[in-house]
């Protein structure tokens, strides 16, 4: 499948900015096999005094710019044309949890991609008990010599579940825990706390951002701008299955209408856009999405 993406993010300020440094993680990715960026562009209005583009620890798109001079808005236009390649339905047999820990004290890799680097409590995902037990819990109602990629299925199956999909109980800066202990939140909070739980019984697991491509409802039009940005969770199963990526927010393993942008540890790693700027007064912000399939 191809598909055009556009995304629009537009940022407007009461009082006019007097320069800024930005780090913006929107292009989607190249990842072999599975997704392949045939075109992009970012165009960044006013038009930045510095701009580079490089490739963080995890290997994601990073454009950095600056702005000198007074605006009192900035906007961010991505446009890509993106193949979305068809899995071919089967994953080597999954290592058991029980022998997750041997594995991983045997590997020696330390690059961005390294299942060693997705273990520990990161900035955004920290140890919870709470989640711990929750994920204990179904732990025990499995086979002895449950898979790993059992476990992460079955997880994501029970927080699908058990957390109410909510746009407006969170924001980007709710803690994992509140989301959590309130049972509601958005993609990205349920991506944490799956990451969380995951992570407390000894599975790797990360954070992926990405555009999913969103039907109508029968019979309606398709509105310009109704697709979205989403969150998603990647979790490293042995050495011969890898990495999987499961969707909570729509109890899924990921398929050909998410396409992947960025991933890292947990949110904090992929923001779409982060730095600083020197503002006085208030600022908002908006975006839109489209992503139109031109072939199947």
């Amino acid at each position: 499948m191809i598909y055009d993406i556009t995304l629009k993010i537009r940022y407007d300020y009461t009082g006019a900015a007097a320069g800024g440094r930005q780090m913006v993680r929107i292009t989607p990715l190249d990842v072999p096999g599975r997704q392949r960026v045939v075109a992009s562009l970012i165009e960044i209005t006013p038009p930045p005094v510095e701009r580079r583009s490089w490739q963080d620890f995890f290997l994601n798109p990073t454009v950095e710019f600056a702005l000198s001079g007074a605006h009192d808005h900035i906007d961010l236009t991505l446009k890509a044309r993106v193949e979305r390649q068809a899995s071919e339905g089967w994953l080597p047999l999954s290592i058991r949890l029980s022998d997750l820990d041997r594995v991983l004290r045997s590997c020696r890799d330390l690059d961005g991609r390294s299942p060693l680097n997705f273990v520990a409590p990161s900035v955004r995902v920290p140890h919870l008990p709470s989640i711990a037990e929750y994920a204990a819990r179904l732990r025990q109602d499995l086979d002895p010599d449950v898979t790993c990629q059992q476990v992460v299925l079955a997880i994501g199956h029970a927080l699908n579940r058990d957390i109410r999909f909510d746009a407006k109980a969170t924001t980007v800066d709710t803690p994992v825990a509140e989301a959590f202990a309130n049972r509601h939140g958005v993609c990205q909070d349920m991506s944490h706390i799956m990451i969380a739980a995951l992570r407390s019984l000894g599975i790797p697991a990360g954070y992926v951002s990405g555009f999913l491509r969103t039907l109508p409802p029968p019979g309606k039009p398709r509105l310009e701008g109704a697709d979205a940005m989403h969150a998603w969770v990647r979790a490293w199963c042995g050495p011969e299955t890898g990495w999987i990526d499961f969707d909570p927010t729509n109890d899924c393993q990921a398929g050909m209408d998410h396409i992947e942008v960025a991933w890292g540890r947990d949110y904090a790693d992929v923001s779409p856009v982060k730095g600083i700027l020197r503002v006085s007064g208030a600022q908002s912000s908006r975006q839109s999405v489209d992503v139109i399939p031109i072939s199947g």
